[in-house]
């Protein structure tokens, strides 16, 4: 289980999907059997608490899902500067004005090859509709040529946490459970 030490700033469970959901890219953290860790920015998309990704069926990031089927993904949504200058930030405290606002999610899962071609074709849909809709048109002829040679992994959610530091129109830090 993921624990926070900014529980304060901790979201719930429908939050933190609704970041994954809305971001286009997201962070993929694997271990090397030497346990060196390795984190490579991915494409990605969600469908209910699975996560499905494509690749080549070699590389660093197959090589650590074959040796350890444990992963970790981050992703961030939104940002911003809330005090960009001085007078924005009158009446605050100095070590209040050097902030950032953020969203962000992070999951622990486990990841599997996908074998099943329904599932993979799913999964490739579902990616295709995210990333290039207008060209689903051709979707059908291009699975067909690339199935066999394309891998698709489905990391399955155990844990996921999501976070958020935002400002309210009086310069107040929106803790858990307020949303506006």
């Amino acid at each position: 289980m993921i624990e926070m030490r900014r529980k304060d700033r901790e979201m719930d469970e429908k939050f933190a999907y609704g970041v994954i959901d809305k971001v286009a890219f997201g962070t993929l953290a694997t271990i090397s059997e030497d346990n060196t860790p390795y984190c490579i920015p991915i494409s990605f998309v969600r469908d209910e608490n699975k996560i499905y990704i494509h690749s080549a069926f070699q590389g660093t990031k197959i090589n650590n899902i074959k040796a350890n089927h444990s992963v970790t993904m981050s992703f961030v949504g939104d940002t911003n500067i809330p005090f960009p200058d001085t007078e924005s930030s009158v009446g605050m405290k100095a070590n209040e004005v050097f902030t950032t606002e953020f969203e962000s999610a992070v999951i622990k899962g486990t990841a599997a090859f996908v074998e099943d071609t329904e599932e993979k074709t799913l999964a490739l849909r579902l990616l295709c509709e995210k990333y290039c809709p207008k060209n689903m048109g051709f979707f059908d002829e291009v699975v067909k040529s690339s199935l066999k040679i394309t891998c698709v992994i489905r990391i399955d959610i155990e844990d996921i946490k999501g976070k958020r530091k935002k400002y309210d129109i009086n310069k107040q830090e929106m803790k858990w459970g307020r949303m506006e």
